[in-house]
């Protein structure tokens, strides 16, 4: 793994767990403020790691990096929608997961499972569209590798939030 990868897989698993616990309820409104604004630095961090991974690992030219970045920054711009809708939907889990004692209701579970497969659908989505997008700009192997590299750093991120996240019981 490349030390570039390994930065930006830490700086998400920074991330995911900072997340976790927030689902945890543990801050105290004395210090949300605090953890808010230190979330945001270092999600801007992430995403400017994140940028660099991309860079060291697509090999565009002037003109291609010319026509992909603008892309790029949509594409990252529209999932941080889906990534905000996660959060929410983690927080609302977290909520009547804490007040249920690790029991929740059929009626939540059924609408917690409709968003999960909500959000999955909007993320293959958006996905398509841009790999369209992309690929009309880069090469194949180039559009491929971009959406590996996405589909790596969100499978990674995926798995750390499963693995924080506990089931129903």
């Amino acid at each position: 793994m490349s030390i570039v990868m390994t930065v930006v897989l830490g700086s998400l698993l920074f991330v995911t767990q900072a997340m976790a616990q927030e689902m945890g309820g543990n801050a105290t409104a004395a210090t949300e403020g605090t953890v808010d604004t230190n979330m945001e630095i270092v999600l801007q961090k992430v995403k400017a790691d994140k940028k660099l991974l991309v860079a060291s690992n697509m090999d565009l030219s002037d003109a291609e990096g010319k026509k992909f970045w603008p892309l790029y920054d949509a594409y990252q711009k529209e999932l941080e929608q889906i990534n905000r809708r996660l959060g929410r939907g983690i927080k609302e889990y977290a909520d009547a997961f804490n007040q249920g004692n690790g029991n929740i209701s059929n009626d939540t579970a059924k609408k917690l499972v409709s968003e999960v497969l909500s959000l999955e659908e909007a993320e293959v989505k958006l996905k398509r569209a841009y790999a369209d997008k992309i690929g009309k700009v880069l090469p194949a192997t180039k559009t491929a590798r971009y959406i590996q590299i996405e589909n790596k750093i969100r499978a990674f991120l995926k798995a750390e939030l499963a693995q924080e996240i506990p089931l129903i019981q």
